[in-house]
């Protein structure tokens, strides 16, 4: 098994059918939204400090996840963890926490912290596992990671 975590720049390029079939199958459509949001022009994750990152296993991408300023509060180093996704097959095998960690070492130096929000326990628990507190401070976010 050969895991090979890489900074996404043209999503074009990525075929990221598999990651959405499966997390629509789950009810997520936060990777549907992903491709929209890069096809229509929202996010492209081209902003000072914004990155995209993908997880591939043996050359087909199993992970994706990016990180975008935070536009949900007023804080100005803030970043959001955006879009972030393991297929279920991969998950439990450290996967998601590498691709976290080079997001994290991105916002490093750029931001002060990163938010995300999560309804999940599953994902509660990989978020803290990963170094976030739980934190309600808006209907959009429940977890913080200070830098």
């Amino acid at each position: 098994m050969v895991i090979e975590v890489k900074k996404i720049s043209d999503f074009k390029e990525v075929d990221v059918s598999k990651l959405i079939q499966e997390s629509e199958k789950e009810g997520y459509r936060f990777v549907t939204r992903l491709k929209e949001e890069y096809e229509d022009g929202t996010n492209r994750f081209s902003e000072q400090g914004e990155a995209l990152y993908g997880v591939w296993e043996d050359k087909e991408l199993v992970s994706i996840g990016g990180l975008t300023k935070n536009t949900i509060t007023t804080e100005d180093q803030s970043a959001r963890l955006y879009r972030f996704y393991t297929l279920p097959d991969h998950r439990r095998k450290g996967i998601g926490s590498e691709l976290f960690k080079a997001i994290s070492e991105n916002a490093k130096g750029k931001f002060k912290e990163i938010t995300t929000k999560t309804e999940s326990a599953k994902a509660d628990a990989f978020y803290r596992a990963n170094g976030f507190v739980f934190e309600e401070r808006s209907p959009d976010t429940t977890h913080v990671l200070s830098l």
